[in-house]
């Protein structure tokens, strides 16, 4: 059955008009507790734009075509005389539901772009700032800062959806009769982090590629780039030969998984041959003639394979084949900073440190710091109690978190799980997105049906952009599928991907196809459009 998201928001409107406070500094201040503080608090007509307050270094772009709504922000005492910060939008046509947006990366500031596909939904929508103000790869704040990093790792997120709660249920005079969550990368990681560490604050968490493996994710970040480093030696792979290598993927693995589209659908499955690669006689220079020399096929074979240090103990899963066209972390003369400055900053050895010093004790020490308790926990048990629901997802060609960190991450709570009886499919599902790359679209010669409104993809299609255009249902928004699953128990068994064939306009369909709940694979059923989702069906391939 189809259901539109008009029957699940209906009485946004009726509730909108029945507001119980009025939207100034003085009425959201006297909701707070003491230790907070309103920066401001101005309504907004519709069609405004949000002006994003000069020094929001993370994300300074405004918010644009928003509802009539209140904007507010706050900000909050924390631990070690430090403070957190939070914006929050209250839109007049409430939906009666709250939602928090996730950050990205390191970066400090509060995410304002984010929060406006929320508040077209009639969302009250929140976004914290983690507890500091920096760009997404500048980790320098982390210094000698054990308060900040606890914020960034979960207190300022669980501290900014309190007191947003608290201001949303006094503004509208009524608690909120759902929770929800969405974000993507770092955000990912923070919805897990609420799962496990705070239950009670979300129904529904939407986790996108997530970076819950803070203490393995930030020193593969190195490892890997290691790989390709210096630019001088002779197994250096120049980016100049990353789309040689990923056409060569594409020739190999696209017809091993049954059908030749531009698609790597399987590519844990795919037997691929980097030798296909290697130059043959008189080449000069591999770089101009498009072929890759041993030494280089040598570096392939450490990229694609998974981390592993001492006693055989397995660190950080590979980048996948398919992935090369988002090869940032392999692009520069050094490391992304992402890596260099949780080791600097995070693990306190200070900016002089070299990355050429890298070595596996770092693992050992980043597992036994780990920097503001970041990393997420296998033990979802609590949140299940509650009947909280979680929808993961992660693009198969994301070229900065690899794939296979989510699957692992799934199966390892099902491990711990399952023995106490519990059915992680119950309230825990994962999806895999073909051709995908970092939390949102697709690649040129690819053209994979990636967007299903996951958590930060609208802004891909426009800044006004929410929802799925045209397909405003549970079948193909995360959204919305999410919410049946909290709110009516119909649990997702697959959404549909789509590609616009234009996705500035949005108008036309290029490609539409389930992305099925792990652990089965869309499989093309022989027959039928295969740019139609009817064509396929999600099977277990074992």
């Amino acid at each position: 059955m189809t259901m539109r998201w008009d029957s699940l928001l209906s009485y946004g409107a009726l509730l909108g008009a029945a507001r119980a406070l009025d939207c100034s500094p003085a009425a959201i201040q006297s909701l707070l507790p003491s230790n907070a503080s309103v920066n401001f608090a101005y309504p907004l007509n519709a069609n405004a734009t949000f002006q994003v307050p000069q020094g929001d270094t993370g994300y300074p772009t405004n918010a644009v075509g928003l509802p009539a709504l209140c904007a507010v922000s706050a900000q909050v005492q924390s631990i070690g005389n430090t403070t957190f910060g939070f914006g929050l939008f209250l839109p007049d046509d409430w939906n009666g539901r709250f939602l928090a947006v996730g950050n990205g990366g390191f970066a400090g500031g509060i995410n304002w772009l984010d929060m406006g596909p929320g508040s077209r939904y009639g969302f009250a929508t929140m976004s914290t700032d983690t507890g500091h103000n920096s760009s997404s790869g500048d980790g320098a704040w982390a210094y000698n800062q054990p308060g900040r990093l606890e914020n960034w790792g979960h207190l300022a997120m669980h501290g900014s959806v309190v007191a947003a709660k608290t201001i949303t249920a006094g503004y509208y005079g009524k608690d909120t009769s759902y929770n929800y969550y969405a974000g993507c990368s770092t955000g990912g990681r923070q919805g897990l982090k609420e799962a496990q560490m705070y239950p009670e604050d979300f129904d529904g968490i939407i986790a996108g590629a997530p970076a819950w493996w803070t203490s393995h994710l930030q020193p593969w970040t190195i490892k890997v780039a290691l790989y390709n480093l210096p630019t001088t030696a002779d197994y250096h792979i120049p980016p100049a030969l990353f789309p040689t290598i990923g056409n060569e993927v594409l020739k190999q693995c696209d017809p091993q998984d049954g059908l030749t589209d531009n698609i790597i659908s399987d590519p844990y499955g795919c037997n691929f041959r980097p030798e296909e690669l290697l130059c043959g006689a008189n080449v000069t220079n591999a770089t101009t003639a498009g072929c890759l020399t041993s030494p280089q096929i040598d570096t392939l074979y450490k990229i694609y394979s998974d981390s592993w240090s001492e006693n055989q103990t397995f660190t950080f899963p590979h980048l996948n084949l398919g992935s090369e066209a988002q090869w940032l972390l392999l692009s520069g003369s050094s490391p992304n900073s992402l890596g260099t400055d949780y080791v600097r900053y995070f693990l306190g050895f200070g900016a002089d440190w070299s990355f050429y010093d890298y070595n596996e004790s770092i693992q050992r020490l980043a597992d036994q710091v780990d920097p503001g308790n970041a990393t997420v926990k296998f033990d979802l048990s609590a949140f299940h109690a509650k009947g909280g629901k979680i929808l993961s997802y992660h693009g198969m060609s994301d070229g900065l978190i690899p794939t296979g960190s989510t699957p692992y991450f799934y199966n390892h709570v099902d491990r711990t799980l399952k023995p106490r009886g519990i059915d992680v499919d119950d309230f825990f599902r994962f999806f895999f997105v073909p051709g995908m790359g970092h939390c949102a679209g697709t690649f040129p010669n690819v053209n994979a049906p990636w967007y299903f409104a996951g958590a930060s993809q609208a802004q891909s299609l426009g800044p006004t952009v929410y929802g799925v255009p045209g397909f405003e249902d549970k079948e193909h928004d995360a959204v919305l599928a999410m919410m049946a699953w909290v709110e009516q128990g119909i649990a997702p068994d697959h959404i549909i991907g789509t590609k616009y064939a234009n996705e500035t306009l949005h108008t036309d369909v290029m490609r539409q196809r389930p992305l099925c709940m792990y652990p089965k694979q869309a499989m093309y059923k022989g027959s039928g459009d295969v740019d139609e989702a009817g064509s396929w069906e999600c099977k277990m391939l074992y």
